[in-house]
């Protein structure tokens, strides 16, 4: 990496930690699972700004741009599922909280 790759990795670099730290701790420090499915937004986030700024240092864009919508396709079919499993809990125990998971049956 020489110094200009570094002077523009350096800003997105930070914002990129923040945002995967943010996203860990909305997983780990919670119960409620909508705030878990944000975590798990934020994480996906934090990849596609890697992969973008990552390309664009590379000087691979075309690339990067067909990784990260493909990225993105597949991340609106997990967080689609995801609130559907979410709203079916939901509808059985009338609660959010992940701990109340343990009572379901069948």
């Amino acid at each position: 990496m020489d110094a200009n790759a570094l002077n523009i990795f350096w800003p997105f670099g930070l914002v990129i930690m923040m945002l995967f730290s943010i996203g860990i701790y909305c997983i780990l420090a919670t119960y409620n699972l909508i705030r878990a499915l944000i975590g798990i937004e934020l994480l996906i986030k934090a990849v596609t700004l890697l992969i973008i700024v990552v390309g664009y240092i590379n000087g691979r864009t075309a690339l990067t741009q067909g990784l990260v919508i493909t990225l993105i396709v597949v991340e609106v079919v997990i967080i689609a599922v995801a609130m559907g499993v979410v709203l079916g809990i939901h509808s059985k125990n009338n609660s959010l909280d992940s701990r109340n998971i343990r009572n379901l049956k069948g």
